[in-house]
């Protein structure tokens, strides 16, 4: 008995060990790894300011109704325009109000050209084929877009954000990895 106590024991603090170097396991779409204590800082200091990274407590996040534990799943991809690196595009979840939000930065690099545009942001759902919790913008110009919730978490989902200027040919378009 006390031999089995023992292996029980090694054996716990072996899978301890385990998901302490390795994460807490592959997180799904509904799941993530949530705000790391430097992340809830950095979004702090930032107060109610965009950030590239992400910033949930900004004032575009709050009128978008991002829940402010909101972090991010998946990678970041980037919008181009030619060889250009115009946007970064994200996707969140909150595991408090168990939503997606598709999530997009426009850079200033893009912005100091003064071209509005037109952009779409929200989560793809591989299962509906379909973009959900949308937000369209119109000749716009800002930096920092939120789409609307999307209750996805038990869905493969991506971040997807598409761009539209004046005089160019095609849409811009780009898209997360699949979180299932």
């Amino acid at each position: 008995m006390r031999r089995a106590r023992v292996t029980g024991l090694a054996a716990a603090a072996a899978a301890a060990t385990a998901l302490s170097v390795l994460g807490g396991g592959v997180a799904s779409a509904a799941t993530g790894p949530g705000q790391t204590p430097q992340q809830q800082a950095a979004n702090r200091a930032a107060g109610t300011a965009g950030t590239e990274a992400g910033n949930p407590l900004s004032s575009a996040a709050t009128a978008a109704g991002v829940c402010a534990d909101a972090a991010q799943i998946g990678t970041t991809e980037y919008i181009y325009r030619g060889t250009e690196k115009i946007a970064s595009v994200k996707q969140f979840y909150s595991a408090q109000c168990d939503e997606n939000y598709g999530y997009v930065w426009v850079w200033k690099s893009f912005l100091d050209k003064n071209i509005d545009f037109d952009l779409t942001v929200g989560v793809w759902s591989y299962e509906r084929n379909a973009l959900v919790g949308r937000k369209d913008v119109f000749g716009t110009h800002s930096q920092e877009f939120w789409g609307n919730a999307a209750k996805t978490v038990d869905e493969c989902t991506s971040g997807d954000g598409t761009m539209s200027i004046p005089d160019d040919p095609q849409q811009l378009h780009t898209r997360t990895s699949k979180r299932c």
